[in-house]
């Protein structure tokens, strides 16, 4: 997610840059161009601060789609990233407000978790986790179903059923210890101050999620 928000920073610059550009093209002709028609005079983009520095540029809405990200520290697919109230400057981007739609593939939230580990949809809006762990001085395989939710800004899956896949004694013995492993709680890694998790839910190929914040800031 580091880099995924990294890129949509960039993005944002190459957008914001090609708007300048677009601009200065514009306002430099040299007479040889169609004459611009006869028509309301520029405004500025409703919500633009009167405080704009002059190595600074203003957006007003900036949308940004792809279908695959892929990151050193995990993918993502489906991704629409809407930015309001954008301001850059060298020091980097602040935004009004920041909202990113994307899927979080299983894959990604396990590799987070650890080695061994699988993380899936269990039907019926529920995750299934699966580990492999040492439980009482023995491997076992913990397999669990819980529901996700996001919580105080992180990624939380609360196991409802947790099988050791053993006899029942040993059920009994260590549920609590295997309900501790197989419930997980993360942030999205790298996300920036100003923006946390607020909302998930299962899907096919991995977790729906969205990110919002105000007055975001990443610097380049």
């Amino acid at each position: 997610m580091k880099h995924f928000l990294l890129g949509v920073v960039s993005t944002l610059v190459v957008v914001a840059l090609s708007v300048v550009v677009v601009l200065l093209t514009l306002g430099d002709g040299d007479g040889t161009g169609a004459a611009p028609s006869a028509g309301p005079s520029p405004r500025t983009a409703p919500g633009a601060p009167a405080d704009l520095a002059a190595d600074e540029t203003w957006l007003g809405t900036v949308d940004l789609r792809s279908d695959d990200v892929v990151a050193a520290d995990g993918d993502l697919s489906d991704v629409v990233a809407t930015g309001q109230g954008i301001r850059f400057s060298p020091s980097g981007l602040r935004a009004q407000r920041l909202d990113v739609d994307a899927t979080v593939p299983f894959a990604t939230v396990a590799g987070q978790v650890g080695a061994d580990t699988r993380v899936y949809s269990a039907g019926g809006g529920l995750a299934g986790v699966e580990r492999r762990v040492t439980i009482l001085g023995r491997d076992v395989t913990v397999t669990a179903t819980g529901t996700v939710q996001a919580d105080g800004g992180e990624l939380l899956i609360e196991p409802e059923t947790v099988d050791l896949g053993g006899p029942s004694f040993l059920d009994a013995a260590a549920s609590a210890l295997a309900r501790v492993l197989v419930t997980i709680r993360q942030p999205v890694a790298g996300v920036p101050d100003g923006m946390s998790l607020t909302a998930v839910r299962v899907v096919d190929d991995g977790f729906a999620a969205r990110l919002t914040g105000t007055d975001v800031t990443i610097g380049r």
